[in-house]
């Protein structure tokens, strides 16, 4: 693996650039490729691949900054009262974000400008090259995890990664040194204060539309997010964490494993126990602390039981309409998505080491609060 160095000098050769904006990317940069080069022993496949999103990410940085020194005006772009959807991972928060994009009067990060928002959609004249001839969004491991679709909503992962604090490379690679890094001492503040930058760069020369964004990742950061984003609300999905967790790394584990040739199962499952039960646990006091009335809660099994009435009692507590067109595409995307699940056998929590009579402890507190709050409704 390159050195910090080496990567920014790359891209500035590449882009024939050379200002990279603020410098608060640097220390995740440096403690990313620490933990690529001392821990995440990746093979050939994984070296190449985390090199090009290293390269990815700095190089659209670059552009980024380009955009706003020939065009100050874009800062001057007004991001109102955005909709950001967080919780567990695979709790139908990626479904739900599906549904809402369906909304002809929202915007939100599509997929295929999602890892590279240079430049501004709106300035491109004709078939924009982000967008592949065949319609087929890129498949990191040996399967899809979730519903997608080139023009369908991304989570805000890309975006954080321009800051170099995300938890998509530990999804990567095994980097605990990172991940412990990310989890206990990040200060996400300049993480969403350039995914707002960038917000306004997509939105330039765009109609101005209420934002929908997402990411389960959001749980551990909340605080820096509010800094940023005062005016934000939430729309949180809610599922039983044993469930979860073995999905979720049963996820971790097909990605990882194509990047290396030493998986180490039992510490993806340490791994995501810590990360997430340390996100719910901040949640929970985020929410105890006063902002308890910015949230909005869907459980997996109401979702899945009536998709298009959770989200027009969603859109009641936002105050907003559901029009005819929004809730006609609705039913169509949910119907085509049933067609297109495709199963796969569980895997086994002993593999991953997960105990569920040690993790139920952890969650407690938060299962007692959501069912509470799920048959309320």
């Amino acid at each position: 693996m390159a050195s910090p160095d080496e990567l920014m000098a790359a891209a500035v050769e590449r882009t024939g650039l050379a200002d990279f904006g603020d410098d608060s990317f640097r220390e995740g940069l440096e403690i990313l490729v620490c933990a690529l080069r001392d821990e995440a022993r990746l093979n050939a496949r994984g070296d190449a691949f985390v090199h090009h999103r290293i390269g990815l990410h700095l190089s659209q940085r670059l552009q980024v900054e380009d955009w706003y020194r020939r065009h100050p005006e874009i800062d001057e772009e007004l991001i109102d009262g955005p909709l950001f959807g967080l919780g567990l991972p695979r709790t139908g928060s990626t479904a739900l974000s599906f549904l809402l994009a369906q909304d002809p009067d929202v915007r939100y990060l599509r997929s295929w400008e999602s890892a590279q928002p240079c430049p501004p959609p709106s300035t491109v004249q004709g078939d924009d090259p982000r967008i592949p001839p065949e319609l087929r969004p890129l498949v990191v491991g040996s399967r899809s995890h979730v519903p997608n679709d080139i023009h369908g909503p991304m989570e805000c992962l890309d975006l954080m990664a321009l800051d170099f604090k995300s938890q998509m490379f530990q999804a990567f690679a095994q980097i605990p040194s990172y991940s412990t890094w990310l989890l206990d001492t990040a200060d996400f503040t300049s993480t969403y204060a350039y995914e707002r930058r960038v917000l306004k760069l997509l939105q330039w020369g765009e109609p101005t539309r209420p934002w929908r964004l997402k990411s389960p990742a959001h749980v551990i950061s909340l605080g820096a997010l509010d800094r940023v984003f005062s005016d934000a609300r939430f729309v949180m999905t809610h599922r039983d964490p044993t469930d979860v967790l073995l999905s979720v790394v049963d996820v971790y584990a097909d990605i990882v494993g194509g990047f290396t040739d030493h998986i180490d199962r039992r510490y993806l499952g340490e791994l995501n126990v810590t990360q997430w039960s340390t996100g719910i646990d901040r949640v929970m006091k985020f929410r105890e602390d006063g902002a308890d009335d910015r949230f909005y809660d869907i459980d997996f099994r109401a979702m899945q039981a009536d998709p298009v009435g959770e989200v027009r009692r969603l859109y009641g507590w936002l105050g907003e309409p559901v029009s005819d067109e929004f809730e006609t595409r609705m039913r169509t995307w949910w119907a085509d998505n049933a067609e297109k699940r495709e199963p796969h056998p569980k895997a086994d929590p002993q593999a991953f080491g997960l105990d569920y009579k040690a993790i139920r402890p952890l969650f407690a507190a938060y299962v007692d609060t959501y069912h509470r709050s799920a048959h309320a409704r």
